[in-house]
């Protein structure tokens, strides 16, 4: 029986600040194919399990909050959105890598329809990212996450508010590890289009009367293609066990 009904939804909807703040920028469920309501209905429903288990935290601090809510409010909104950027900065990191094979291997084909958003992107940085995605969910990323934001309430209590020195340091770190990771990941590819493209502008100086750029295109791009086939599998699957170690790290 619930003898505060007042402090059980406001001890709720301070859990449903930082946990629905993290969903709405998490990867896959911040994607623009997934309903607001249905992103709405699973922030809400994880807030419900999530409040039990950590009921003796949360409600003490919201029952004698009074006016100071207003701040837990933003507080909690900042920390779960800090969560939600970490994962999505990473996810970013992959698109930027897709970005950048298909300019080394020439693969310039016209922007299609985004599978995970409401852009226009490259067919071939479309295949990477989803992969990649798909290949996090696979893992239970999702999971590590929530369990991230459920242990953060020692390490980031309610009530007190972040400390944004530190949530931009978190920020700052995490886009320097994905930069290295998905420039290494792209690296076989960049190296391929230098090699690739030096050799061609090699030709062209010793023969200017061939018109080696429409003679080198198709090659430079069934190579990459090549490339890609053997080294998709290796990319995507070091790119998924590195989440873990961004992350948490």
């Amino acid at each position: 029986m619930i003898t505060d009904p007042e402090g059980t939804v406001l001890a709720l909807f301070a859990a449903f600040c930082r946990i629905g703040t993290c969903l709405m920028v998490l990867p896959g469920f911040s994607s623009a194919r997934v309903a607001p309501q249905i992103r709405l209905f699973i922030a809400f429903a994880v807030s419900l399990g999530v409040l039990p288990v950590l009921w003796d935290v949360i409600y003490p601090k919201v029952q004698s909050a009074g006016y100071g809510y207003i701040g837990i409010v933003a507080g909690e909104a900042l920390v779960g959105a800090m969560y939600g950027m970490i994962p999505r900065l990473f996810v970013l990191g992959l698109q930027f890598a897709g970005s950048a094979i298909s300019m080394s291997i020439g693969f310039n084909a016209p922007g299609g329809a985004d599978i995970l958003e409401d852009t226009s992107e490259n067919q071939l940085t479309n295949m990477i990212s989803f992969a990649g995605l798909m290949l996090l969910f696979v893992m239970d990323f999702h999971h590590t996450v929530l369990r991230a934001l459920v242990d953060s309430y020692g390490l980031m209590p309610l009530g007190v508010f972040p400390d944004a020195q530190k949530m931009l340091i978190s920020l700052t770190d995490t886009l320097g590890a994905t930069f290295y990771l998905m420039l290494r990941l792209a690296s076989p590819f960049i190296i391929f289009g230098l090699m690739f493209n030096f050799s061609v502008g090699l030709i062209n100086k010793l023969a200017p009367q061939i018109p080696i750029y429409f003679i080198s295109l198709p090659y430079l791009i069934i190579g990459g293609l090549f490339l890609l086939y053997f080294g998709i599998a290796a990319l995507v699957s070091q790119f998924a066990s590195q989440f873990a170690v961004i992350f948490l790290g």
